[in-house]
């Protein structure tokens, strides 16, 4: 019997930054990496840089609290995988959404910031490129 992975793909790191704007400056001068937008909107700065031609990207962002990135996993269907983690005994701490799709959040006994994600809006992503808001 082979047992399948819960998870397709590691498509963004959410990464707290306090000042969003240098450090995209940083990974994308010093680092090399492309910056694929960066929006303000409602007080709150995200910037999309990627770092290598494939996810997951970076995204810098100031309204997420800690020192931890959120790693953000895509799932085939969010219902099912949820059922899941509930069933192996996980503690869910957010359901929201971002652009792609409904997302929920969770952390793991010793602090590790997980969210898995379902890809309901692929269009968003043409939506977003290229915009530069600062």
């Amino acid at each position: 019997m082979v047992d399948t992975l819960p998870f397709e793909s590691l498509d963004f790191l959410y990464v707290p930054s306090r000042d969003v704007g240098v450090d995209s400056a940083y990974f994308t001068e010093v680092l090399g990496g492309r910056q694929i937008f960066a929006i303000e909107a409602s007080n709150t700065r995200v910037a999309m840089i990627a770092l290598t031609p494939e996810p997951p990207h970076v995204l810098l962002t100031d309204h997420v609290e800690g020192d931890r990135p959120i790693l953000i996993y895509r799932v085939a269907d969010l219902a099912t995988s949820l059922a899941r983690l509930q069933a192996a005994g996980w503690e869910q701490e957010d359901v929201f959404e971002i652009p792609q799709g409904p997302c929920c959040s969770f952390r793991t006994p010793e602090g590790h910031r997980i969210a898995v994600y379902q890809l309901t809006r692929p269009e968003v992503a043409a939506h977003f490129e290229g915009r530069r808001d600062f």
